[in-house]
């Protein structure tokens, strides 16, 4: 890795989620370099571009605007790839990024780990201060060398004054900026009236991580049917958004970050001056609702 942009970056991101906090399944850090010469021959820009996904609508928007690092939420490459090709939409992508000098790094479950990272800012959504109660980690936290408290799996909210069902569910449409949510409401007697407490957390993903988890409301992205049947006739109501939508609104905070770490890096080293850090307009949901 000789390019001291791209250096700067993943070095920038360390210090933002630590790869260290990562989940073993998950496959994090810089997982595209850059050649010394790239086959396609264009300007160098210290430039990045945010994304939840590496689509080829992104990739294009990312050679468009002459981005030299994409940092992708969910990890293009996660299992093991048996062919490098220009038959499947991934394996084009990746040799497009080779060819125009872009490299790819991810964060993934690093920056739902930590400490302040995209569970913490979902928490936040609810809680609205963190004088109206508490961020805990759901599943157990993670500890540095030294025992400070880096992050943990998940997150529980828990309110120091109960809300209604329904004023939950609009602070999640405000912070998340949704029209429209899913929601599965618990079928016991009395439950959809029962004020709410104890909110559990995982952006994404949550069904394996929030079943069996006391809380008074799951709030995910998705889930399967049968999680959330087994969850709403457990006595736990079920909020959810969608995969990424749960994880896309933490992207301009992202950002913010990314720019003041490597602006501080260009006060060092001159060489990587003129950073900017973009925001993807092509990355979306991939559904609509017709």
């Amino acid at each position: 890795m000789s390019n001291p942009f791209l250096k700067s970056v993943c070095r920038a991101m360390e210090r933002i989620a630590p790869l260290r906090l990562a989940e073993s399944w998950d496959n994090v850090g810089l997982l595209l370099g850059r050649l010394t010469q790239s086959p396609v021959q264009k300007s160098i820009k210290n430039r990045v571009l945010l994304t939840i996904d590496l689509t080829t609508a992104v990739l294009n928007e990312a050679i468009a605007k002459d981005a030299s690092v994409i940092v992708s939420y969910h990890p293009p490459i996660f299992r093991g790839l048996k062919a490098l090709t220009l038959k499947t939409p991934l394996q084009s992508t990746l040799l497009q990024c080779a060819a125009h000098g872009i490299s790819i790094y991810s964060p993934h479950s690093a920056l739902d780990s930590v400490s302040g990272g995209l569970n913490d800012w979902l928490a936040d959504g609810i809680l609205q201060g963190r004088e109206n109660g508490s961020i805990s980690s759901l599943v157990g936290d993670k500890v540095s060398s030294d025992g400070v408290v880096e992050g943990g799996e998940g997150r529980l909210v828990t309110l120091h004054s109960a809300i209604s069902m329904s004023v939950l569910e609009s602070r999640i449409k405000e912070h998340l900026k949704l029209s429209q949510i899913q929601v599965g409401y618990a079928t016991s007697s009395g439950a959809q009236s029962a004020p709410i407490r104890t909110v559990a957390i995982c952006a994404g993903s949550g069904g394996s991580m929030l079943t069996g988890k006391e809380a008074d409301v799951y709030f995910t992205g998705e889930m399967s049917h049968h999680e959330v049947l087994s969850a709403v006739a457990a006595g736990t109501h079920v909020i959810l958004c969608g995969h990424d939508r749960t994880e896309r609104g933490f992207l301009p905070d992202l950002a913010s970050r990314l720019r003041h770490e490597l602006e501080c890096d260009a006060d060092q080293d001159p060489g990587i001056a003129g950073v900017e850090v973009l925001v993807s307009q092509k990355d979306q949901h991939p559904l609509r609702i017709v």
